[in-house]
């Protein structure tokens, strides 16, 4: 999935608190999904580093999208998060941070994704593990309607 791509995340307005956090999506496909966010003020905490909290929702989102992949325009498959555990590595205070979230186990409604996130020198800074479950009506590799 690319930029131009009417699903959430891609090219148009973000819902809510993907609206706040101000990501984009790189590319979202069957078992993986990669987003990136260009470091700004409201990013920081306090030291001048990136927050905990925004390393830990952009894990959050694109493990949970590594699950939730909808090839079907219009529509999408959505997931709710049962665990989640991450380890900070790293910090950086400037430029653009990737995400990757990887689906590496799963049945028809719970499943396991793994992620990572790399500053733009290619430095780790936090990796994650979560357990996400299939919302009622996302089973479907075809979802629900946006």
């Amino acid at each position: 999935m690319t930029d131009d791509s009417p699903h959430i995340g891609g090219g148009g307005d973000l819902p809510g608190f993907h609206s706040l956090l101000g990501y984009r999506q790189v590319s979202w496909e069957e078992n993986e999904a990669v987003v990136e966010l260009e470091l700004a003020p409201q990013h920081l905490n306090l030291g001048g580093v990136i927050h905990g909290g925004v390393l830990t929702s952009l894990l959050d989102i694109a493990m949970a999208e590594a699950g939730t992949y909808c090839p079907y325009p219009g529509r999408m498959r959505k997931a709710i998060t049962l665990s989640m555990a991450t380890t900070f590595t790293g910090q950086c205070s400037a430029g653009t941070i990737r995400v990757t979230g990887r689906k590496r186990a799963g049945g028809n409604r719970i499943f396991n994704s793994t992620g990572e996130v790399h500053d733009d020198q290619g430095n780790l800074l936090a990796i994650a593990e979560g357990t996400f479950r299939i919302r009622s009506g996302s089973e479907k590799p075809e979802g629900v309607p946006i």
